[in-house]
């Protein structure tokens, strides 16, 4: 992200002064889809790209903010009750008030903030916004009083109450507690994290990005949310002496009970789920031991399940998804939300050149453009910029 276009912008735009900078990054995800509001286990990392804002105090009540990316300008007040229209803002106005909720003081200040996070590539461009604008508040007007935890719960607060986005806390979780060279375990049960050096030797972490975008807010992710829930409460009415209010709490045989019960698609996203969570830690023992086969044959029964199980793939991912297997990388599965995004791949260095060429030309050919490779590099979390 080039901090010098950042920053003309925000003295273009405002009064010709300068403010302080924050940045906060976007994620991958290696495995652990869809387990965070299911009380389970995933495993993601910070990445080197992300979310870059300018911002300074104005001496008044008002937010200026300015969205480089989109060349939109929005005001609103800190105040204010509904809040501004326009998408994008409302993650702003969303942070304000999460943070007001936890005691800071928020004044009135301009911003402009710019993003190199691939849009809809599934890698939680809206989580790096809300991180960067929570860490910045929490500096210019909290004295960094507010915890990092706080923080990433301001974030998914945010989503849940001004975007319509009934997500978990992987993302936030990440963009605020990344740390380059590392991937992250998260219990998003009981937050309990654990930081796993990762650097593959002789191996790359690429995303092929399908360039199909995918919209989150509402009906498609929540409707799988609810059907986790669903079964969920069919087990705790069979079992009253238990206490389960997520999936993890759940075990096989309890999901077997219920199976006529919830029907047969609850009953699958639930499978999935549960196939899950015993992934990520078959992968955590796998990264111990140095074998990435084994870390790549659980990509690639994830990616089976999301696609016929949880139902949240798509044909372009899926063709993706196969023309890994046909090159021999080593692990392949579609990242992020779904119905749509990215393919996060785990390849020999030695086939990465042939895979990415094949990849480039058969989809080209099925769908008449090339996906975008991105190259992952694990970054820092979030942070102010001396």
């Amino acid at each position: 992200m080039e901090i010098e276009f950042v920053r003309s912008r925000f003295i273009k735009h405002f009064d010709g002064k300068t403010g302080n900078l924050y940045a906060s990054p976007g994620r991958i995800n290696l495995i652990g889809e869809h387990t965070d509001y299911n009380g389970g286990f995933v495993f993601p990392g910070a990445v080197d790209k992300g979310m870059l804002c300018e911002i300074r105090p104005n001496g008044t009540n008002t937010i200026m903010c300015y969205s480089i990316d989109l060349k939109d300008r929005v005001e609103f007040k800190v105040d204010d009750p509904q809040g501004p229209r326009a998408s994008w803002a409302r993650y702003i106005y969303g942070v304000v008030q999460e943070m007001r909720k936890l005691g800071v003081d928020v004044k009135g200040f301009n911003t402009a903030f710019a993003g190199d996070v691939p849009l809809g590539a599934g890698m939680s461009s809206s989580a790096a916004l809300e991180s960067c604008y929570a860490f910045a508040l929490n500096d210019l007007f909290g004295d960094n009083k507010v915890s990092k935890w706080d923080m990433v719960l301001a974030g998914q607060a945010t989503e849940h109450n001004y975007c319509g986005v009934n997500c978990g806390i992987m993302d936030q979780f990440a963009s605020v507690f990344g740390k380059a060279g590392c991937l992250m375990r998260l219990d998003c049960r009981s937050r309990e994290f654990e930081y796993f050096p990762f650097n593959p030797e002789g191996y790359k972490l690429v995303l092929l990005d399908s360039v199909v975008k995918h919209e989150l807010a509402g009906s498609p992710y929540n409707d799988r949310r609810n059907s986790c829930e669903n079964v969920v409460k069919h087990i705790a009415a069979k079992h009253p002496e238990g206490k389960f209010e997520t999936l993890r709490d759940c075990t096989w045989e309890q999901l077997d009970e219920v199976r006529a019960e919830v029907g047969e698609e609850d009953y699958k996203r639930a499978k999935f789920v549960l196939g899950e969570k015993d992934r990520v830690l078959a992968v955590c023992d796998a990264l111990n031991a140095g074998d990435y086969e084994t870390v790549g044959q659980k990509m690639y029964e994830t990616h089976y399940g999301l696609s016929k199980e949880y139902e949240v793939s798509c044909e372009e991912l899926d063709f993706l998804n196969d023309i890994a297997k046909e090159n021999g990388v080593t692990g392949s599965r579609i990242m992020g939300g779904g119905f749509g995004g990215c393919t996060i791949n785990l390849v020999k260095e030695e086939l990465y050149d042939k895979f990415i060429a094949d990849a480039k030309e058969k989809f080209a050919a099925k769908y008449g453009h090339a996906p975008k490779v991105y190259d992952v590099v694990i970054g820092d979390g979030s942070r102010r910029i001396e």
